[in-house]
Order: structure tokens, then C-alpha cells, then sequence
């Protein structure tokens, strides 16, 4: 990451959606802070190449998504519910990217968001072949890493299910996010297979993403999406037992900003996705963190996985990562890597944190002038010496 030594207040420009939440919580946590507006570039701006940056910015990538406009640019459809096409997306948003990056080098703006960090945590198999070289505990996974080969289809997935003795996986677009494609696959023998999914498939074999959860209970109907999805790329990974927490399954998102854990939020759910906008919950974080110190496990540690997962993306400031706690709260493992994982309303920092009364953007927003006081205070030993 580039580095400055202007003393003087960050200025902030967001790469977003204007009128997006995102980029409206981020412009509250920078006007709290007491600084000028962040400047904002639209990502239509962006993918027209007409982004400008100015000297000393401070650049904040957020997420494109939430516009139709935008994801038809990126994905070639018209409609946003279509799950096709997150090769074509992921493609189109890296170039964007490195786009974003050189025009701010080249102004001398400063970016919070690596483009290669960023192309590694939106393809899930380079993700996780990452984190398990950096030894973050991860699920198995036989789609790991830059050598693994492409899974051409529902074929292919049964045979690395027979062949790694893996009668339970998650199937997940390579590119996707937000549960968007995913299905979670149980085998019990020949020709019983069952899955549960949000995907909807219409009467033309189009794949949309939907809101509810749903149990596929055939063969045929699992093999029909997965050969869908395909083309584009999936990676497979092994389907843990996770820990319960009051009837449900329970996991984490956990915010890490500039190197520490700030944030978590326990989610739980009577399906395998607790994704809180398919049904999931908020749990209870005190009874998570007293679980694992009752089964004998560290949340010191498990916050320190999350940590040890954040610092495998040092060119990035904020990364939302996904902690499956095991059946019985002891151990833990990495699920993803979110880039941006952050959109947590109301939530405050955890304890000794430093980012405690803070919200995700605001503790990002005191990390950056964290960074600038620190860069001011060894110009001014430098100058001195």
C-alpha cells in the first residue's frame, strides 16, 4: 500500500454507488470524524473511464453492487437476480480495479483497497489456497489454491466428493458473494442426494437468486444447477458441523480493520447459509464467547484467526471474515474472506478493540487518522534526526 507523510487530515474520496447505504454510512462516519465529505467517483464513472483522483486522496473502493445499471455493465444481464455470469463480472471488476489503482497512483492518491488483494479474495479458490499457506485453519477443499483443476460440472463434483470421502460439501461459484449461487450438498449412497439452496431455476434452466431458502431433494435437480453454474467456476470445500446456539447453527462475521478484530456478530439459522438477508439472525455474542471459554477453547485465539486471516490481505484495510465455530464451540475455522464484509448497521466495537462506541466505518475512518498521526510523528523524528 502506498504510504504519504502529509501531516495534514486525511481527504477521503469512496469509489460507490452514490445513494447507497454503503457510501452513505461511510460519509456519516467521516463527517463524525470531523473531516470533509468524501469525495465520491461513481462506479459508472469508473467502468466509462472517466474516474478522476486528486493529489493526497484517500481512496475507499466500496462494493458496485445494489445498482442494475452497474451489474449489467459488469455482468451482461438485465436482470440483477440472474445468477449467470460472475466470470464475466469477476473479469470486468478487477479490470475496473487496476483501472482505479492506476489512475490514483498515477494523481498520487493514496488506496485502502489492494487490486491484487482484491482479485484474490473475489475468487474463492485463490482465497482459500491463501489462507491455508498462511496457516489460517480452512475446510478441506479439492478446488484450492492456483493449481487445482476446474470442475467442469455435477460429474466432476460427485467424483471429488467419492474421491476425497467428502459425503457433505458446499458448492460456491467462484465469484459470488452473498450466498448467491451456493448450494450445500449431503450424499447418502447412489443417487441420493439432496441440497439446500436459495438458487431458483425458471422453466428456461435461467438461474435467479432468491430470498428463500429451499431443500432440492433430487439428483437431477442438484445436477442441473451445478451444471448451470459451471462454466463460470466453482470451488468445493468440505461442509463443517458448526456449533449451535440455542437450536440453531451458529457462526460469526467478524470485521478486522487494519490488522485487528473490531467488530462480530454472531448469526444463527435452521438452514446451512445464515446469511441474515436469507432468514438468518443475530445472535447472542456473549453466550458464543462464553461457550468457547466453557469447552475449553480460546475467543482470544479465535479472534486471532480472524486476525492472522486479515493480515493475508496486507494492501487492504477492512476485510469482513466468516468464522465457523466447530460443533461444540472449542476450535474454529475460516470460512471466506469478505472484501467487503463491513455492512453491519448499529454495531459498536468489541472490548479492548479500540474501536469500542464505533461503528464499521467509523473505526475504519479512526484507522486511517490513526495512520496519518503515525506517519506525521516519524516525519517529524526523521526531520529531527
Amino acid at each position: 500500500m502506498s504510504r504519504s507523510v502529509n501531516s495534514a487530515p486525511p481527504r477521503f474520496a469512496v469509489v460507490g454507488n452514490p445513494g447507497n447505504r454503503r457510501v452513505g454510512l461511510f460519509q456519516k462516519a467521516v463527517r463524525a470524524a470531523g473531516l470533509p465529505a468524501a469525495r465520491p467517483v461513481s462506479w459508472l464513472d469508473v467502468l466509462d473511464g472517466a474516474a478522476v483522483f486528486l493529489p493526497g486522496e484517500t481512496v475507499r473502493i466500496d462494493s458496485p453492487g445494489e445498482d442494475a445499471e452497474v451489474e449489467r455493465l459488469l455482468r451482461d444481464v438485465e436482470d440483477p437476480t440472474r445468477v449467470e455470469g460472475s466470470s464475466r463480472w469477476y473479469a470486468r471488476f478487477t479490470s475496473a480495479v487496476r483501472e482505479v489503482a492506476r489512475a490514483a497512483a498515477e494523481a498520487g492518491a493514496v488506496l485502502l483497497d489492494g487490486p491484487g488483494d482484491l482479485a484474490v479474495l473475489f475468487d474463492k479458490r485463490l482465497c482459500h489456497g491463501v489462507l491455508d499457506a498462511a496457516g489460517v485453519p480452512v475446510p478441506a477443499s479439492p478446488t484450492s489454491g492456483p493449481a487445482a483443476p476446474p470442475v467442469r460440472g455435477w460429474a466432476d463434483v460427485r467424483g471429488l466428493m467419492a474421491d476425497r470421502r467428502m459425503p457433505r460439501v458446499f458448492v460456491k461459484p467462484a465469484h459470488g458473494s452473498s450466498a448467491s449461487g451456493v448450494l450445500a450438498v449431503e450424499t447418502a449412497g447412489p443417487g441420493r442426494v439432496r441440497a439446500t439452496t436459495s438458487v431458483e431455476r425458471d422453466g428456461a434452466g435461467r438461474l435467479h437468486n432468491s430470498l428463500r431458502v429451499r431443500r432440492l431433494t433430487t439428483e437431477g435437480e442438484v445436477a442441473a444447477i451445478v451444471d448451470a453454474l459451471a462454466p463460470d467456476g466453482l470451488h468445493v470445500e468440505r461442509w463443517l458441523p458448526k456449533a449451535s446456539q440455542r437450536g440453531r447453527a451458529a457462526d460469526l462475521r467478524v470485521v478486522v480493520v487494519d490488522g485487528r478484530a473490531t467488530h462480530a456478530v454472531v448469526r444463527t439459522s435452521r438452514s446451512p447459509m445464515t446469511n441474515l438477508h436469507l432468514g438468518g439472525v443475530r445472535g447472542d455474542l456473549d453466550e458464543a464467547r462464553a461457550a468457547t471459554e466453557a469447552a475449553g477453547g480460546s475467543w482470544r485465539e479465535a479472534l486471532a484467526v480472524c486476525e492472522r486471516a486479515g493480515a493475508a490481505f496486507p494492501d487492504t484495510l477492512c476485510v469482513g471474515v466468516d468464522l465457523l465455530p466447530a460443533t461444540g464451540w472449542r476450535r474454529f475455522a475460516v470460512g471466506e474472506v469478505n472484501a467487503f464484509g463491513d455492512l453491519l448497521p448499529r454495531l459498536t466495537g468489541l472490548p479492548g478493540s479500540g474501536a469500542e462506541g464505533l461503528d464499521t466505518y467509523a473505526a475504519q475512518v479512526a484507522a486511517v487518522l490513526d495512520r496519518a498521526q503515525n506517519r506525521a510523528g516519524n516525519h517529524r523524528v526523521d526531520a529531527a534526526s
